[in-house]
C-alpha cells in the first residue's frame, strides 16, 4: 500500500532520502550478520503477563519465528495490504509481528492494551481489518470476548488470532513463495493512532522510508551500532517504535522489553542487561530520582536517556548528570511523523536542551543527523501568518521525509491538517529562540489564559516537580468569572508527604516563578491521570475541576 504522492516520491528519492530498502531488508542484513547474538530480551515479569517464561531470543531464532508467522497469516487468507490489528502487551512475539505482518505483505495495525470496544471497533470499521491478534485475557480483562464483540460489528474481520496462536503459527514451515511478495520502501509498514483521548483515534499511516528518516533522528545522535536499547513504554506508537523498535532494526543489537512500568525491575534490567539507551516518559525519570533504592544501581552503561510525550524538568536532568554522569536528551514528537530531538551533540548546554530543540528549518543551519536538512519548519500565529520575530509564540508548521501523507482514510481530517504547501499543523506552541533553536511553549490546548497573561501548564509542573513532597504532578486552568482561567494543581504525594497549596506556592516563588504563574487551588490526588503512553489526560482534569466548581456554588 502506498499513499504517497508521485510527487513526494520523486522529490525524495532523488533527495536520497527515499528508496526501495525495507526495514525487513534491514532486520535480515543483521541477522545473517550476527545470528547467535541476543536479538529480543523479554520482560522479566513475561510470567505474570502472558503465562509464559521470559525468553531471550537469538537473530536466528527471531528470523525463522518470522518466516513461520508470515507463512501461517498468508495461508490463514492474509494478502497483500492488508491491515491486521494487533493488541498485545510487549514481549518478544509482539516485536516479531511486526516483521512477520510486513512479510506476508500486510500492514500490522497496533492498539494499546487499555483500548476497548469503542476505540477497536472504530478502528477495524475504518480500516476493514481482515484479522485480529490479542490475547485471551490481561491483567483479568476477557480480551478474546473483546475481539469477538469487535468481529461481530465488522464483517471484514475472517480471524482471530489468540497468542496461544501465535506460539503454534510461528512454527509453520516457511513457504518461499511468500519471501517473493513484494514490498517496496514507500509501502505502508504500520497504522498507528492517536490517543484518542478526547475523540477518535485518527490513523497515521507511516511507510519504510518515513520511519527509517524518523528514526535516523534518534540513531544519529543518541543510538549506536549494536547498542543494548530499552523501551519502557507500550511498543504501539512513535515513543518506542520510532525511538527503539526501528533504531534495533536499522542498527542492530538487542532490545530489550520493559511493561507494565515497574521502577525496581526497570533497574534491574537496566543493571543486568548493561542498558546503553533508552527513551522515558518525565513521569517514570521522576519515579527512578525519587525511589529510596535507586542510588543503589550501577547505571555505568548507560549512555544516553531521551525524555518524550512532554519535556523533562531542570531538576531531573541535572539530578542524572550528578547521580549517574548520565545526560538526558529532549524528544519532541508525534505519531504523525514529527520529531526534534535535543541530544546533547546539537545541545550540549542543559539549560537550553532541557525545553529547546534545533529548528531543523533554519536556514544555514547544520545539525548531527544529514535527514535534518530536508525537513523545514515554519512558525505562525492564528491567521497563519509566519512568525520570524525573537520571543514570537505560535503554532509550529512541519513538513519532511518522515511525516505521513495524511491521515487513513480521513481527507477531511488531512485537509485541515496540512496548509497549502504540505506543512503539517501539529497543534503545538513553540517560541523562537534566536536563529537555531525553537523552545517547546506548550500544547495549544494547555495554555492557560489568566488575565491576559498565557500560563504554560508545562512551566508550572516543571518547577513542582522539584518539590521534596511532590511525587507527580499535573496543572489545568479553571475557569474564573473575572481573570478568565486561573491555575489549578492536581499533586501526588511522595509516601508519607503532605501537601499544602501554601508550600507549594511557597516552594514556587521562593524558585522565582511569576506571580500570575502561581497555583490558586490544589488538588491532592493518589495518581494523575494518563494514556497508555503516559501523558497527561488534561480532558480529564478539566471536567473534574469544573465539576467541583460547579457543585461548590
Amino acid at each position: 500500500m502506498i499513499l504517497a504522492s508521485q510527487e513526494s516520491i520523486k522529490d525524495y528519492t532523488a533527495k536520497g532520502c527515499w528508496g526501495s530498502k525495507t526495514l525487513l531488508d534491514h532486520f535480515y542484513e543483521q541477522a545473517n550478520k550476527m545470528p547467535d547474538r541476543t536479538a529480543i530480551s523479554d520482560p522479566l515479569n513475561k510470567e505474570a503477563l502472558l503465562g509464559t517464561q521470559p525468553e531471550r531470543i537469538s537473530y536466528s531464532d527471531l528470523a525463522k519465528a518470522v518466516d513461520g508467522m508470515a507463512t501461517a497469516l498468508h495461508k490463514s487468507g492474509i494478502k497483500k495490504d492488508d491491515i491486521v490489528m494487533v493488541q498485545m502487551p510487549n514481549c518478544w512475539e509482539l516485536a516479531m509481528l511486526y516483521l512477520a505482518i510486513c512479510k506476508a505483505g500486510a500492514i500490522i495495525s497496533p492498539a494499546a492494551m487499555q483500548w476497548r470496544s469503542k476505540d477497536l471497533s472504530y478502528v477495524a470499521e475504518l480500516t476493514e481489518a481482515k484479522a485480529i491478534i490479542t490475547v485471551e485475557s490481561f491483567h483479568g480483562f476477557d480480551h478474546l470476548s473483546l475481539a469477538k464483540e469487535v468481529q461481530q460489528k465488522n464483517p471484514s474481520i475472517k480471524n482471530i488470532f489468540t497468542y496461544q496462536d501465535v506460539l503454534r503459527m510461528m512454527r509453520e514451515k516457511p513457504d518461499p513463495k511468500v519471501s517473493e511478495i513484494p514490498i517496496d520502501g514507500n509501502d505502508i509498514f504500520t497504522i498507528c493512532w492517536t490517543s484518542g483521548t478526547e475523540a477518535q483515534p485518527k490513523g497515521c499511516p507511516l511507510s519504510h522510508n518515513n520511519w527509517r528518516c524518523q528514526s535516523s533522528l534518534a540513531c544519529g545522535p543518541c543510538i549506536e551500532p549494536g547498542d543494548v536499547q530499552l523501551t519502557a513504554g507500550p511498543l504501539v506508537n512513535m515513543a518506542s517504535v520510532g525511538t527503539v523498535l526501528v533504531p534495533w532494526l536499522l542498527l542492530g543489537g538487542t532490545m530489550v522489553l520493559h511493561h507494565p512500568f515497574d521502577p525496581i525491575l526497570l533497574l534491574k534490567q537496566m543493571v543486568a542487561e548493561k542498558i546503553n539507551y533508552t527513551l522515558l516518559v518525565p513521569a517514570v525519570v521522576n519515579l527512578i530520582l525519587k525511589h529510596p533504592a535507586a542510588a543503589q544501581f550501577d547505571l555505568s552503561s548507560v549512555r544516553a536517556i531521551t525524555v518524550g510525550s512532554a519535556p523533562p524538568s531542570i531538576w531531573a536532568m541535572e539530578e542524572f548528570k550528578k547521580r549517574w554522569n548520565v545526560n538526558i536528551g529532549n524528544i519532541w514528537g508525534q505519531n504523525e511523523g514529527t520529531a526534534f530531538v535535543s541530544s546533547v551533540q546539537d545541545v550540549p548546554d542543559v539549560n537550553i536542551r532541557v525545553d529547546q530543540f534545533p529548528n531543523y528549518g533554519a536556514p544555514g543551519s547544520s545539525w548531527s543527523v544529514p535527514v535534518t536538512k530536508f525537513i523545514q519548519t515554519k512558525i505562525v500565529d492564528s491567521s497563519g501568518t509566519q512568525l520570524t520575530e525573537q520571543d514570537a509564540v505560535g503554532e509550529l508548521l512541519y513538513r519532511g521525509p518522515n511525516v505521513i501523507p495524511g491521515y487513513f482514510k480521513r481527507p477531511d481530517l488531512s485537509e485541515k491538517s496540512f496548509d497549502s504547501e504540505g506543512f503539517f499543523r501539529t497543534g503545538d506552541l513553540f517560541q523562537i529562540k534566536g536563529d537555531r533553536y525553537l523552545k517547546f511553549f506548550d500544547r495549544a490546548k494547555d495554555i492557560i489564559i489568566r488575565g491576559g497573561f498565557n500560563v504554560s501548564a508545562l512551566d508550572v509542573e516543571n518547577a513542582l516537580l522539584a518539590h521534596p513532597a511532590v511525587q507527580d504532578v499535573a496543572a489545568v486552568g479553571m475557569a474564573d468569572p473575572d481573570l478568565g482561567e486561573r491555575t489549578c494543581v492536581y499533586a501526588v504525594p511522595k509516601e508519607g508527604q503532605s501537601l499544602t497549596l501554601e508550600s507549594m506556592v511557597s516552594f514556587l516563588k521562593e524558585a522565582g516563578m511569576a506571580v500570575y504563574k502561581l497555583p490558586e487551588r490544589l488538588e491532592v490526588v493518589d495518581a494523575i491521570p494518563r494514556n497508555s503512553v503516559g501523558k497527561i489526560l488534561k480532558a480529564e482534569l478539566r471536567k473534574d475541576i469544573a465539576d467541583k466548581a460547579k457543585s461548590e456554588k
